[in-house]
């Protein structure tokens, strides 16, 4: 059972920067083909894919609402991954959650940003709040 366990979150103005990490344990295999996403999701909206990284390749892929301002990396030592997010907008504001798919190609994680039920396991998120 893969567990994920997010830190990070905490309110910035706008403008600012934060970075959030998500540390994953219980992979049953050390093959990392894996995919590793983060979503985010507002009060009264649906969960919004945000950015997934392939941690075979390191292949990064993003939503076009965070291209240019978010970054996700990882650091394979620690199986971490982190969501460096700079040039906060209020709209940014949304409990963020960290997931994973275990056992996928890279293609599969290519269009993984776009749906939540392409990964199994997720976190139980961190809070970001941005204001103006």
């Amino acid at each position: 059972q893969v567990q994920l366990v997010e830190s990070g979150g905490g309110s910035v103005q706008a403008g600012g920067s934060l970075r959030l990490s998500c540390a994953a344990s219980g992979y049953t295999s050390s093959s990392r083909r894996n995919c590793m996403g983060w979503f985010r999701q507002a009060p009264g909206k649906e969960r919004e894919g945000v950015a997934a990284i392939y941690t075979g390749s390191g292949t990064a892929f993003y939503a076009d609402s965070v291209k240019g301002r978010f970054t996700i990396s990882q650091d394979n030592t620690k199986n971490t991954v982190y969501l460096q997010m700079n040039s906060l907008k209020r709209e940014d504001t949304a409990m963020y959650y960290c997931a994973a798919a275990e056992g996928v190609r890279g293609t599969y994680c290519s269009t993984a940003v776009g749906g939540a039920e392409k990964f199994s396991y997720w976190g139980q998120g961190t809070q970001v709040t941005v204001s103006s």
